[in-house]
């Protein structure tokens, strides 16, 4: 499982929506694909992806489709995904 997670979050476009849904809400997918420049079956493919490793929870309303981390995660894993989220936030801000 953690092999898997740490899989899911080892591309930056499925980091980035990992850190936009970070808030708790629920984001359509159009809002993540303009927040991380994504087109729409690129998008889709890694929130997949996510849903897959179970990092995330989807909700059909009409014809868009709502995200938003999974609430039942582990407490272990909730650890390990806020860890890499903050080390990404720290390397990000030491290279600018």
């Amino acid at each position: 499982m953690i092999l898997t997670v740490l899989n899911a979050l080892a591309e930056p476009t499925r980091l980035g929506a990992m850190r936009l849904l970070q808030d708790g809400g629920e984001h359509c997918v159009c809002e993540l694909m303009a927040r991380l420049d994504a087109s729409q079956s690129r998008m889709s493919r890694h929130m997949k992806t996510l849903r897959d490793a179970g990092l995330v929870l989807d909700r059909r309303d009409a014809q868009w489709v709502r995200f938003r981390r999974n609430p039942d995660l582990a407490p272990e894993l909730v650890a390990v995904i806020d860890a890499v989220l903050h080390a990404e936030r720290r390397f990000e801000r030491d290279a600018a």
